[in-house]
């Protein structure tokens, strides 16, 4: 993610924590920032759920993508997925 109008690493705090604490608490998944800690303008946050269907997967990683771009201090740069089955090591 591209953050906006952002000039220091506590700003950046400011602006991170509260969308993860929001993907945590609407679709009770993992959710924390994952990289660039030490760039002010840039974050990476990583989300993570378990459920019996792929698909349910897929769904909830969907809408937290639309949080996420819905967001108007953020920029969404782009968003990968991996999805791990039960013979992934």
């Amino acid at each position: 993610m591209l953050l906006g109008d952002v000039h220091s690493l506590k700003q950046k705090r400011s602006v991170v924590k509260p969308v993860v604490a929001e993907l945590r608490r609407r679709f009770e998944v993992s959710a924390a920032e994952a990289g660039h800690q030490d760039l002010h303008r840039r974050a990476l946050i990583g989300v993570a759920a378990v459920a019996a269907e792929a698909s349910h997967v897929r769904d909830l990683l969907d809408a937290c993508e639309r949080l996420v771009a819905g967001r108007p201090e953020l920029e969404l740069l782009s968003a990968r997925r991996r999805l791990l089955g039960p013979d992934d090591d």
